[in-house]
């Protein structure tokens, strides 16, 4: 399954910024990949992972703005339609189906 994190925090002063900016670092260190701007996406095994990577957002939340998070299914994220732009463009390994060795 996946997690989708919806994120809108304010950037209007300097401390804000650098609030956006620990958040948006965590989500990459924690292994959250880009969509969009302001939406990550995380794969998951089950339910406990998921509920443990929830509990590491809301430690790790800033103190003002929004985070919501979503969690669907694989079958669910693949049904996702593309109105403009070629997912070809933005794919990166985030599926269990390969190992990768480096």
């Amino acid at each position: 399954m996946r997690l989708l994190v919806f994120f809108d925090l304010p950037v209007e002063t300097a401390r804000q910024r650098k609030q956006y900016r620990l958040f948006r670092k965590h989500l990459i260190k924690e292994g959250y990949l880009m969509i969009q701007e302001s939406v990550y996406a995380k794969l998951v095994v089950n339910d406990n992972a998921a509920n443990s990577a929830i509990a590491r957002l809301r430690k790790n939340r800033p103190p003002e703005g929004l985070v919501q998070v979503l969690q669907v299914t694989e079958k669910q994220f693949a049904t996702m339609v593309y109105i403009t732009g070629d997912r070809g463009a933005y794919d990166e390994v985030d599926t269990t189906e390969e190992l990768l060795v480096l």
